[in-house]
């Protein structure tokens, strides 16, 4: 565990005469909050930020809009989703499309929140947009168990939960060093970012939130990197604890199973996403109302996945701040609180 102090962190950092050296902020978090502190200003021109696939609405493929969408239309169900995915287009439309068209899409603060509104109107159908990592995918699973175990047989779950570690092997070439983040690892601990240096040669920090704590994880960087070998720490220990949250692993484990995933960019990352287990079928959405397999077509305009990839910035694509704004979101990167077109556009361009 590295403790520079800001002033500390600042020098070497703008010290840094070396090769240029690429950090993929994996966490869109990461990516708002450096901009809002303004840290991108301070980086000499041999250290590069790129933004990576730490978003979970963006990273949400296109289908499982239209499977939602579906699900609102065709069968006539309640939705039910956090409010940053209502937003997010689909082929033809997004979940507030249809609820303008008197679709029953409903905004909730937790998974349990839906259960709560299946228990009340028992005559509908509710479904929860379940998506997110391992730091949300927790709290979904308590609420398939809840239902279960009240017997609430009106709720279920469309899934697209995925979690990091394949995602980080299918970008180990991406960047020199990963700001791993810090809310994932407060639930996973250290042993996958240590997994990753030993077997992998993959090196990276896991990075808190505040501007000192940023600060000291990029330094840290800076510093390791010019040992030039593979390392990994952790600057995030008074949160993010080695063995990371182990009941929260367990429930994910009991109620979930990996499964093949598609993520928006990367394609399909074996093992990297999650679905309901044998056990809790009759919550699984697609199961109970048999729901054909959408592939979702993005809108071609849109560079979303290269952006998830660090192959561009957001600021390359050209329909950037034109066609496509926070008020009018052509892909999921400008939609999502820790999306990274919005911040570029919230905060600056470059």
């Amino acid at each position: 565990m590295s403790t520079y102090s800001i002033e500390e962190a600042r020098e070497i950092i703008q010290g840094y005469k070396g090769p240029k050296i690429r950090i993929m902020e994996v966490c869109g978090t990461h990516t708002h909050e450096i901009f809002k502190h303004g840290i991108r200003s301070l980086l000499p021109e041999n250290i590069e930020l790129i933004s990576g696939p730490g978003c979970p609405v963006c990273v949400t493929q296109v289908g499982f809009i239209d499977e939602a969408v579906m699900l609102a239309t065709d069968y006539h169900v309640q939705v039910c989703t956090f409010g940053d995915l209502i937003r997010v287009p689909g082929t033809e439309k997004s979940l507030a499309d249809i609820r303008r068209e008197g679709a029953d899409v409903k905004m909730v603060y937790s998974p349990l929140d839906a259960v709560a509104l299946a228990v009340q109107h028992p005559e509908k159908e509710v479904v929860f947009l379940a998506v997110g990592f391992e730091t949300t995918t927790p709290v979904a699973c308590l609420a398939v168990k809840h239902a279960m175990a009240q017997g609430v047989k009106n709720f279920s779950v469309l899934t697209a939960n995925k979690t990091m570690p394949n995602a980080y092997q299918a970008l180990k070439t991406s960047a020199d060093a990963f700001l791993f983040p810090g809310h994932v690892n407060t639930i996973t601990g250290e042993s996958v970012c240590r997994d990753l240096m030993e077997k992998d040669g993959v090196s990276g920090v896991i990075a808190g939130f505040t501007a000192e704590e940023l600060l000291d994880a990029l330094a840290t960087i800076v510093v390791r990197i010019q040992e030039g070998k593979p390392f990994f720490e952790n600057c995030y220990t008074r949160v993010a604890k080695p063995e990371g949250n182990p009941k929260a692993m367990a429930v994910i484990d009991e109620v979930m199973e990996p499964c093949d995933t598609q993520w928006r960019g990367l394609g399909i990352i074996p093992g990297s996403g999650l679905k309901l287990r044998e056990k809790y079928a009759a919550y699984d959405a697609r199961r109970k109302f048999n729901l054909p397999k959408i592939e979702g077509k993005p809108n071609p305009a849109c560079r979303c996945g290269e952006v998830l990839q660090g192959k561009c910035k957001p600021s390359d694509c050209k329909v950037f701040g034109k066609g496509c704004t926070p008020q009018h979101p052509i892909g999921a990167c400008m939609v999502s609180n820790e999306g990274a077109c919005s911040a570029y556009f919230q905060y600056g361009r470059n």
